[in-house]
């Protein structure tokens, strides 16, 4: 904003909106002086900077009522979905939705106690209106299909686990 001359930028989409404001000479004008100066996201979601802080100490930060906790980590599996010794995790490699079958009213490519070979579909992923053929890549037994039909995965994200053999 400096390096442009800039005194106020306001950017509103359907989900947020954010304001930047500051006086010519870089300090915080009056009238925002009150007022939460920027999101902050933490541990426990979203939360309202209500003060800056030196480069050494950590933002104050309030919670934002209503917000949506931060989505899950792929790499904070839920403990079905951790890889044990002879198995292996089918995972996404896209982000998309995620269905078992071709069809709603069809059977689904894989069932738990099913057997894969590498070639086998085990499921789609639809992203950006293509459907994505995805193939077990290993041979094995399905044990637990990890995500229900028809929802959002994100890269990465377990889709099945496979006993190895």
């Amino acid at each position: 904003m400096k390096r442009y001359g800039l005194t106020e930028f306001e950017l509103e989409e359907e989900a947020f909106k954010i304001r930047l404001r500051r006086e010519p000479d870089g300090t915080i004008s009056p009238s925002t002086r009150n007022t939460p100066g920027f999101l902050v996201e933490t541990p426990n979601g979203l939360g309202v900077g209500t003060q800056a802080a030196p480069s050494s100490a950590p933002a104050q930060v309030a919670p934002v009522p209503g917000t949506p906790p931060p989505f899950p980590s792929p790499h904070h599996l839920p403990v079905a979905a951790v890889e044990e010794p002879g198995t292996q995790l089918i995972k996404s490699p896209m982000v998309g939705t995620f269905y078992r079958s071709p069809a709603p009213d069809a059977k689904p490519f894989v069932e738990e106690g099913a057997a894969v070979t590498p070639e086998t579909m085990v499921c789609l992923i639809e992203a950006m209106k293509l459907m994505n053929e995805i193939h077990a890549e290993v041979k094995g037994t399905i044990v637990q299909v990890l995500v229900e039909n028809g929802k959002p995965v994100e890269y990465g994200q377990p889709l099945f686990k496979v006993k190895l053999g």
